[in-house]
């Protein structure tokens, strides 16, 4: 029986083995069979990960065995001999997950060097090379595969720098760096009770099994649950030979991107560290030039004209934007990785855009490129132009858009302070996978040092978050807990902003606008709106907030939650008056008051959704809501109706309930004081009617909230229909409208082909029906959700991410027997799911007619919706 394959050459691979190889040791397997210039090396599979793991953390049998043959296969066509004395082969040993994620696992470079085979390198080269090599595998050893701490290894290197009164690594003469081979060495000792392990192959053994193991440390796991990325894929292991961009000033490492990933320009982009190797790119320690000054360095300029020729290349063979890294060596370029390129909201648009206008791409590829959450980082405010504040310093625009927040430097703390609902800005001089959970948490991130291809930049452009990276004039000070900038002192706490899209720091909170949909934006949504079939409403509650949904999209108003209205201005009066009403006739008195008002905003939202639907519900919320709660209320509340104060309190306490959720609201209102529910039939059919006088289209669609059995619904539906009747006979004209309900309780979902009897439409409020189907309370589950969600016991937060297995199934019940009854029942979904794109995708499988979203969630519902209907596609294909 022929052993199990756990080793893949890279001639043996092929782009389509992401699953088995990884995106990293795939896409290399790629480029070396296109032919382009790629140090030979094998590829460990994803499978060996997850065996190695099942096998209760050890190497699946035979695994060594094909990697020694690996090894074998490197050292011929490099010519070198892995732990030799004389011509050394070093290796580096990088993760490659399926799914890109940047910075989170670990890399092992320059692996193979001992106190023998480092002198047989300088030999090759020269000793400071040589030593440079030596002190960079102990380092990265020491911290990735024996958890030493690296802060001990920098403090060291520090003092050497400081000593001979030089600023970067590579001015650290060859005695200096010998020197402190020895004490990184004794630092091992000291941390490990062991010395650095001598035998190249102990290292490369004890490599691999660390690569395997980041797959589960702390900053992966996190990166996979923010991304959505299933934790049971495992991660493959790239063994390759080294190349050297540390060998002298012929010689630089860099990270290119096919197209600018902050703005989607179409150039390359990206940064280059002459005499340096790859990790000082990413890890910001020296700050690099732009990858375009290369053409004017005599040194490797001749290998930039070849980059930009790969770089395009490797562009049209994907058909997407490429993040590339590459090493020069002795003037000749090696191509180390090539992957789809993380990049903004912004950038992510614009490019789709073009490749289409290229013709590389179709409009359904475009539209299936840019992730709805991207767009959301398009639909946040922006600093305000208008704005003169105070700009304290400028670094490098890493990823565009405008945060406020306090300034926080621990990660564990920014998580912490976000969690407690404050908006938090973490500075750091470098940021490092470890730091991933805090830049998660935080609204923006601001650091001294590093590039625009830094850890801190790349993972804020996959986060969406704002960063402004390399502000040199920027002092962090850890001990006293403060930062300086240009002789500002700023205390942690203090509140800055950050514009993500220039590079500047701001002192305080600096005013915003909100943005707009034009441009390519509105192109790529003109072809999604093209492609899907669900139809997308808002869920506004105010004139402004209708105005602003139709400008981003929306077909209607899917939610008018009425009871917002009466919170504005001194309208909460009237409707304390009404609550605390003794007699009919003074809770009348007391609507008489509200109904003009209604009737106001009721005709503002109409005017501004002139032929679209507009879906209003009654009042819903349990009364105590609006009920005064201090003394000083409870006063003046008797005071404007001339009563007793007592009987105002008295009032309060007699309808407190236990559980107001489940309690006296809703239709529940509406039957035991039907005159609520006539005044705001009267006001919208009032409006209706004003309106459509001016000559807007007007569709009002009245929605009773919280019905669990028809005979509420048929109660309510004649209150309103009576209504109806009454006022167009008075103005002797009509206005078409449908009446219909919420689904909110499971009774309602099970029972919908009776209650569809009476209703015209049903809108299914996944908030309550969430709380409603699981038991749980959306305000208080707070407290216990996210433990659930991070040790898998849910899968998303239900509030979220609409609950498939128990919510969903309950829609779908719904929507088969609606209807059953009624054929041509109207489906929405006006939960705050309505703007999730999981949820979105369910609710197009469901076969419901629209979603209905807040304002600014409209595009990404109109994205998704396009999305689902593709996919839907494919798969009937």
């Amino acid at each position: 029986m022929a052993a199990h394959r756990w080793v893949y050459l890279f001639r043996d691979g092929n782009a389509q083995q992401r699953d088995l190889l990884g995106g990293k040791g795939a896409n290399l397997a790629e480029m070396t069979n296109v032919g382009l210039p790629v140090p030979p090396g094998f590829t460990v599979t994803t499978e060996a990960c997850n065996a190695y793991f099942e096998d209760g953390a050890s190497l699946p049998e035979g695994l060594w065995e094909q990697v020694l043959d690996g090894l074998a296969d490197i050292e011929r066509q490099m010519g070198r001999t892995f732990g030799s004395p004389d011509r050394p082969l070093l290796v580096s040993v990088r993760s490659g997950a399926k799914f890109s994620m940047p910075g989170m696992m670990d890399t092992i470079l320059n692996l193979g060097l001992n106190d023998v085979t480092v002198r047989g390198l300088a030999a090759e080269a020269d000793e400071r090379f040589a030593y440079d090599c030596y002190r960079r595998l102990i380092q990265m050893f020491a911290k990735v595969v024996l958890d030493v701490n690296a802060d001990l290894f920098e403090d060291v290197i520090d003092e050497h720098k400081r000593a001979l009164g030089v600023r970067n690594d590579f001015e650290l003469p060859a005695h200096d760096l010998r020197r402190m081979v020895a004490e990184f060495q004794e630092i091992v000792r000291r941390e490990t009770g062991q010395d650095f392990p001598d035998d190249p192959h102990d290292q490369l053994r004890a490599a691999i099994i660390a690569v395997f193991e980041s797959w589960n440390n702390r900053r992966a796991i996190d990166y996979r649950n923010a991304n959505n990325i299933p934790h049971n894929l495992g991660t493959a292991v790239n063994v390759q030979a080294m190349v050297y961009g540390n060998m002298g000033p012929d010689c630089a490492t860099g990270v290119a991107f096919t197209r600018n990933p902050s703005t989607g320009e179409k150039r390359l982009f990206g940064e280059y560290l002459t005499n340096a190797q790859g990790e000082d790119v990413v890890a910001g320690v020296r700050t690099p030039q732009p990858i375009e000054q290369m053409a004017d360095d005599p040194h490797v300029g001749p290998a930039y004209q070849q980059l930009q020729e790969i770089a395009q290349r490797l562009e049209q063979h994907y058909r997407d934007m490429q993040d590339l890294e590459f090493t020069i060596q002795n003037g000749k370029l090696y191509m180390l990785q090539t992957r789809t390129g993380k990049r903004t909201g912004a950038a992510a648009v614009k490019i789709a855009v073009d490749m289409v206008k290229e013709g590389l791409i179709s409009k359904e590829e475009a539209v299936q490129r840019v992730l709805p959450s991207q767009l959301d980082q398009l639909l946040h405010p922006t600093i305000d132009p208008g704005h003169t504040g105070e700009v304290l310093a400028n670094g490098l625009p890493a990823s565009p858009g405008a945060a406020t927040g306090q300034v926080v430097f621990d990660a564990d703390e920014a998580k912490a302070l976000a969690e407690d609902g404050h908006d938090v800005i973490l500075v750091r001089l470098e940021t490092s996978p470890e730091d991933f959970h805090g830049m998660l948490a935080a609204r923006a991130v601001l650091t001294a040092r590093g590039g625009m291809t830094s850890h801190a930049a790349v993972v804020a452009r996959g986060m969406g978050k704002p960063a402004v990276v390399g502000c040199t004039a920027l002092q962090v000070d850890y001990d006293r807990q403060q930062i300086t900038i240009n002789g500002t002192v700023i205390p942690k706490g203090d509140y800055i902003t950050l514009d993500g899209s220039t590079g500047a720091v701001m002192l305080g909170k600096v005013p915003t606008i909100e943005p707009q949909v034009h441009g390519d934006l509105a192109t790529l949504l003109g072809w999604a709106d093209e492609i899907r079939k669900l139809g997308v409403r808002a869920n506004a509650d105010t004139p402004e907030d209708a105005a602003k949904a139709r400008e981003l999209g929306a077909q209607g108003i899917g939610l008018c939650r009425t009871e917002h209205m009466f919170f504005q201005g001194d309208r909460i009066w009237a409707v304390r008056e009404m609550i605390i009403a003794t007699t009919e006739e003074e809770r009348r008195a007391a609507l008489a008051k509200l109904e003009p008002m209604q009737r106001e905003d009721f005709a503002g939202i109409f005017r501004a959704m002139d032929g679209f639907p507009v879906t209003i519900r009654t009042l819903d919320p349990p009364l105590h809501e609006f009920l005064p709660h201090t003394d000083a209320e409870i006063e003046e509340l008797a005071r404007t109706m001339s009563i007793d104060p007592e009987i105002v309190k008295s009032k309060v306490v007699a309808l407190r309930e236990a559980n107001p959720m489940l309690g006296h609201r809703g239709c529940r209102l509406g039957i035991t004081a039907p005159e609520i529910t006539e005044m705001q039939a009267r006001a919208i059919f009032g409006a209706a009617l004003d309106v459509a006088a001016e000559g807007v289209d007007v569709r009002p669609e009245i929605m009773i909230p919280l019905v669990g059995d028809v005979e509420e619904l048929r109660l309510q539906r004649e209150v309103v229909d009576r209504v109806a009747r009454e006022m167009f006979a008075e103005a002797g004209r009509s206005i078409p409208y449908l009446v219909g309900t919420m689904i909110e309780l499971p009774r309602a979902a099970l029972l919908a082909d009776k209650i569809a009897e009476q209703a015209e439409f049903f809108s299914f409020g996944t908030n309550d029906l969430t709380q409603t189907t699981l038991g749980l309370s959306r305000d208080d589950s707070g407290r216990f959700l996210p433990y659930y969600v991070e040790h898998g016991i849910f899968k998303h937060d239900p509030f979220q991410v609409l609950d498939r297995e128990g919510v969903g199934e309950l829609i779908r019940i719904a929507v088969e027997r609606g209807r059953k009854t009624r054929p041509d029942i109207k489906l929405g979904i006006c939960g705050e799911h309505g703007g999730d794109p999981s949820s979105v995708e369910f609710c197009h499988q469901a076969g419901l007619d629209y979603v209905s979203a807040s304002p600014f969630r409209v595009p990404i519902a109109r994205l998704a919706a396009a999305q689902a209907a593709l996919e839907q596609s494919e798969r009937d294909v």
